[in-house]
């Protein structure tokens, strides 16, 4: 994929796109000044290629009474190889978990997790996290106030 070269009208496409994934086809080709046959051609040779990963509607969690969000880093037990599959799995099976990444410097992971309140934060980290075999440490840090928050990649188209 990294040597597929994208034009000035992909990269339009899917800045639309990234707006509004539900926009029709015909308004697409209307605003990126092509046919809906030579539109929906260059979507869907983009879908193909994986740099259209999927299509969700994005939801309002403090309406649906999830209003806490904490960041918690996460510390594993040098050489328990063996226990990352099964932190790997938890993290893939765990709702509330909201992203998760490997990381370098102090800490081995940092996960992004909604809960309902600070009583169910506790107890996803006290029954879940720090039950895992193989970490050593969690650290949390709650939000107190989201200033931004995107999943638009900056296109420069």
């Amino acid at each position: 994929m990294t040597d597929t070269e994208f034009d000035q009208i992909d990269l339009k496409l899917l800045a639309l796109l990234q707006q509004d994934s539900r926009a029709t086809n015909l308004a697409l080709a209307e605003a990126i000044h092509l046919s809906p046959a030579q539109t929906l051609r260059r979507h869907r040779r983009l879908e193909e290629l994986g740099v259209i990963k999927r299509y969700e509607t994005q939801l309002n969690a403090a309406q649906l009474g999830l209003t806490v969000v904490a960041f918690i880093n996460v510390s594993m037990e040098r050489g328990h190889l063996r226990d990352l599959s099964k932190f790997r799995k938890m993290v893939q099976g765990s709702p509330e978990i909201q992203e998760c990444y490997s990381v370098t410097g102090e800490f081995d992971y940092i996960l992004k997790v909604v809960a309902r309140d600070l009583r169910s934060l506790s107890t996803f980290l006290l029954d879940t996290l720090m039950k895992m075999p193989g970490v050593s440490s969690v650290h949390s840090t709650v939000c107190l106030d989201e200033v931004k928050e995107t999943s638009t990649l900056p296109l420069g188209a």
